[in-house]
């Protein structure tokens, strides 16, 4: 298969901008030809630059995967819905994110093909890595304590944890958009139910 090649000469990018077409590169080839098949030759040949540019920023292929992966979700942030209530902010924010399945697949297809274990890290480990502090729900969770929907230091993090683990449990089994009843499901028979819970006080 012919690789792409990056139309800009090498000459004339410099960094920040040659760091992003590298990383843009690097999530290229994920997407297309996976975590096993791709190599820095492949990428430096997508990005239009030498194998020793990238080996200069990132010692290795699992070194540049996370960089990309990160890259990828700093680029592309999900939006985070303002609908005015918890309920809807953390429905819509669930349906965007099941809609993003390249990306998931792109991801789960470098963890199981061999990410975590030439990366020396543990799956927890490397999505807190390659999420680095990124979390829409926690906008939607800190806007929803100001208008009194819920109370953070009662609520357990777990708690606050589940519908985006969940999701992404069902997208994991599946491979396929988890369907609005089942999203629905998720945030009012089981984490409504859970919020109001913990907001009771104590008689």
């Amino acid at each position: 298969m012919e690789i792409p090649v990056a139309d800009a000469p090498n000459r004339r990018r410099r960094g920040k901008a040659l760091e992003d077409a590298l990383l843009r590169a690097a999530w290229d080839e994920l997407v297309e030809s996976g975590y096993s098949a791709l190599t820095m030759e492949r990428v430096a040949m997508r990005a239009g630059t030498s194998r020793a540019v990238l080996y200069r920023r990132w010692p290795g292929k699992p070194e540049l995967v996370v960089a990309a992966l990160r890259h990828r979700r700093e680029t592309h942030p999900i939006p985070i819905p303002d609908t005015g209530n918890l309920r809807d902010d953390l429905v819509e924010l669930l349906r965007t994110m099941t809609h993003r399945q390249r990306e998931l697949a792109t991801i789960i297809g470098s963890q199981f093909g061999g990410l975590f274990a030439e990366a020396g890290m543990t799956p927890a480990e490397l999505r807190e890595l390659i999420l680095s502090g990124s979390r829409p729900s926690q906008r939607i969770y800190e806007r929803a304590a100001e208008r009194g929907e819920l109370d953070l230091g009662r609520v357990p993090p777990d708690v606050l944890n589940m519908p985006g683990d969940l999701l992404r449990h069902d997208m994991l089994m599946t491979f396929e958009a988890v369907p609005d009843e089942r999203i629905t499901a998720i945030v009012d028979e089981l984490f409504l139910p859970l919020i109001a819970h913990y907001s009771e006080r104590p008689s």
